[in-house]
């Protein structure tokens, strides 16, 4: 696969006078078009910061962050603008829905904002809405739906215009364990059928089993990595619980998730089928 993202020797300090808090430490990775990747780390490891960076967000301390050939460190505010308009999609942990617009509604301004035709935006928002499994609710109010079709609105809001990343920063921090298998898979279908190209920033080793590789960080640093290759989410788990145990995130990661996580280790331990595949 063509690598889409460089990410050369970045670092990110925080501070002044009274002392740096050096919060990413000279990390480098790529990511392919069309993968799946997750970043894991106990609280402050640097793995918002970095997504952060990714996201232009937040600016480098020092090296590069390439997007095929555009160096976006080296972009003026107005360019970086531009950038993300014309390529990047965010799903929050937070929903960041309008209270004021419909579920459709709240899809259809992102398209709106691009200047589409309303051709376009009545075929493209019913058809993402339909494949998000929201079509059926898309006259609601965000207060009228659950967390869970909050989340995939946000995620229908975030690829409808068809960015080429996705960036999710703990998506599933507010979902019970049912909406949260449920986004994931979404996410999962997603990058399979569309070739979306998604960086997950997790805590929950559950939630990080939908990836195809998982980023560890530590101080700042990629410690770890791991490739799922033909592996079944089973076992793929089950090597991410794993890695936290030998790193002492177990008891960070255990007690900061949901159902979902502790039904998971409890039926990798016991041998029972489950929902992990």
């Amino acid at each position: 696969m063509k690598a889409y993202i460089n990410v050369c020797d970045v670092e990110k300090y925080y501070g002044g006078d009274a002392g740096v808090t050096k919060a990413v430490d000279r990390v480098s990775f790529q990511v392919a078009e069309g993968e799946f990747v997750g970043v894991m780390g106990a609280s402050g490891s640097g793995k918002t910061t970095l997504l952060n960076m990714l996201s232009t967000i937040d600016s480098v301390t020092a090296g590069h962050i390439y997007y095929g050939d555009t160096d976006i460190t080296e972009l003026k505010p107005d360019g970086l603008a531009k950038f993300r308009k014309q390529n990047l999609g965010f799903v929050f942990q937070e929903y960041n829905l309008l209270d004021t617009l419909t579920i459709g509604e709240n899809i259809v301004l992102a398209m709106t904002l691009q200047n589409k035709s309303r051709k376009v935006i009545k075929k493209d928002s019913e058809e993402m809405m339909r494949l998000l499994g929201i079509w059926e609710i898309r006259d609601k109010f965000p207060y009228q739906v659950s967390g869970g079709q909050k989340q995939r609105c946000a995620c229908a809001r975030a690829l409808i215009n068809r960015p080429k990343l996705l960036l999710a920063d703990e998506p599933t921090g507010a979902l019970d364990s049912r909406a949260a298998e449920t986004l994931l898979e979404t996410f999962q279908k997603l990058n399979e059928t569309r070739r979306a190209t998604i960086f997950m920033v997790t805590h929950d080793a559950f939630s990080a089993s939908y990836c195809g590789r998982i980023l560890f960080l530590k101080d700042g640093q990629i410690f770890h990595e791991l490739i799922r290759g033909r592996k079944d989410r089973r076992e793929f788990l089950n090597n991410i619980l794993d890695v936290l145990s030998m790193t002492g995130s177990m008891t960070h990661t255990a007690t900061g998730t949901g159902e979902g996580f502790s039904a998971a280790v409890q039926d990798q331990r016991t041998g029972g089928d489950g929902d992990v595949r």
